[in-house]
């Protein structure tokens, strides 16, 4: 990592003492674990023809994540080891490849957006109080939230570092667009907090922020450096952007009725910070009156018996079933989006990504 890595992890200081426990958990947690589940082993084959950029891409990774101080090696490899979908890169490499020839600044870009992505990550999950991150100690949970949060900020400036050495300046614009978005986003999380009276309009705002601008920047950027026209670009952008949207809703799915040993998180993480997610708002908007004012007195509530009694009435009332009709319009959306594109290899593994965002357990 760069030097702004290693001052801000220093400045941080030893105020935020790390849970040994959770730090020993790390270092013995099963290696066959750190990755997701998300690229089926039926799928896998789908993915082999980006799978030699794809190494080019972690390859990058590798190399933005070493310093030459000691003292931050275990952070760096902790955070390294968030070996998740590399859902973005694999994005930006697929529409590259189906929007016309990859180059070298592909791959720099496939490493800048997932580096970008992981210091979301780890500022989510000091915001959400989560313990578990792809089956691993949260950051903060061993390092501290002083550390975590300054982590991710590097994390952040490293990759707009990155960009700025491409010859062409649109991934700087690209990624400062989206990195802005991301924050607003969470910020604008933070502001309905607790409030049950948020539209849908207002939630779709959000993760069009905190989720889908990032995707949508990373196949644009992917279609753009490939040497597309603009109205391919613009077609790729609005593909990732609808598929990002169906990605956050299924993702705010499986926080309320997931598992945690599939998804290798901590699950239930919006209920209990009190941001309520479609299938909630839904059902405050459109449920009976004795489960609008269950939801109500259970969000006054702090225990573990809560989820449970949430969970049930989300699958009774329908609201699951209308979150996930909402994330299949969005893909239907996307698949139009892809219409764009030639027939190719590459764009069979867009519909193949597409498909996956419903069915996905992690």
């Amino acid at each position: 990592m760069k030097r702004l890595v290693e001052r801000a992890v220093h400045l941080s200081g030893n105020n935020d003492k790390p849970h040994s426990d959770l730090h020993e958990m790390g270092h013995n947690m099963n290696a066959s674990l750190m990755y997701s589940t998300f690229f089926t082993p039926e799928r896998y084959d789908s993915m082999l023809p980006i799978r030699s950029d794809l190494e080019q891409v972690e390859r990058i990774i590798s190399r933005e994540l070493i310093s030459r101080h000691q003292e931050f090696t275990d952070i760096l490899d902790h955070v390294s080891q968030y070996k998740g979908k590399r859902l973005r890169p694999a994005l930006l490499l697929a529409t590259a490849h189906a929007s016309g020839l990859v180059n070298e600044s592909h791959w720099v870009l496939g490493a800048a957006v997932e580096l970008i992505h992981t210091a979301s990550l780890v500022h989510d999950d000091v915001l959400d109080s989560a313990h578990m991150r792809r089956h691993l100690p949260a950051v903060h949970t061993l390092w501290g939230t002083k550390s975590a949060v300054l982590l991710g900020d590097c994390l952040f400036t490293n990759a707009f570092q990155m960009t700025s050495n491409l010859e062409n300046t649109r991934a700087c614009k690209v990624i400062g667009r989206s990195a802005h978005r991301i924050c607003e986003g969470e910020l604008l999380q933070n502001f309905h907090t607790g409030d049950i009276n948020i539209s849908e309009a207002t939630y779709f705002d959000i993760i069009d922020g905190k989720t889908a601008e990032m995707i949508s920047a990373s196949c644009e950027l992917g279609a753009a450096y490939a040497g597309a026209s603009e109205a391919v670009i613009e077609s790729m952008a609005s593909f990732g952007r609808n598929l990002g949207m169906a990605f956050q809703i299924a993702d705010d799915v499986l926080d309320l009725v997931g598992h945690e040993n599939q998804t290798g998180k901590s699950l239930g993480t919006d209920f209990d910070q009190k941001k309520l997610t479609l299938p909630l708002i839904w059902l405050l908007q459109n449920g009976p009156d004795l489960e609008k004012n269950k939801i109500k007195s259970l969000l006054e509530k702090d225990s573990s018996a809560q989820r449970v009694q949430i969970k049930n009435l989300l699958s009774d009332s329908g609201a699951i079933d209308y979150a996930k009709n909402k994330a299949e319009q969005f893909i239907a959306a996307g698949k139009r989006d892809l219409q764009a594109l030639a027939p190719s290899a590459f764009r069979n593994i867009l519909h193949d990504i597409t498909d996956q965002i419903l069915n996905r357990s992690c």
